[in-house]
């Protein structure tokens, strides 16, 4: 797929998303979908047990489970989703996310556009 602005995945073909990411023991998969100054499309599969600290954004990021359930801390804040459930992690609050079963979820990152 020359000049493809969504990579690593098939296009013009009906897929699962979760079936993109495998889930490896010990381990957070990442696959990167899409990634530039305006956005960034990333799966993510979790091993039961594991977890991102926390850390902010520039840009709001939006998670949505697509197999098993996730924990996910906003601003001191938990949240749990279960597959097909969506969050906004608003930019610059404190977020992690972690895995007490494996999960995976897509995240997607919508960054500022400079605004002078």
């Amino acid at each position: 797929m020359k000049n493809a602005f969504i990579k690593n995945i098939n296009h013009e073909e009906v897929i699962s998303l979760a079936s993109q990411v495998e889930v490896l023991p010990g381990q957070v998969v990442s696959k990167t979908l899409a990634q530039n100054k305006a956005v960034s499309i990333t799966l993510f599969a979790f091993a039961k047990g594991e977890e991102i600290s926390s850390h902010d954004s520039s840009g709001d990021a939006m998670v949505t489970v697509l197999e098993g359930t996730g924990k996910f801390k906003v601003n001191g804040v938990d949240y749990v989703l279960k597959a097909n459930e969506t969050l906004i992690m608003p930019a610059r609050k404190p977020h992690a996310v972690y895995a007490e079963e494996t999960f995976k979820m897509m995240l997607v990152v919508v960054f500022p556009q400079n605004e002078e």
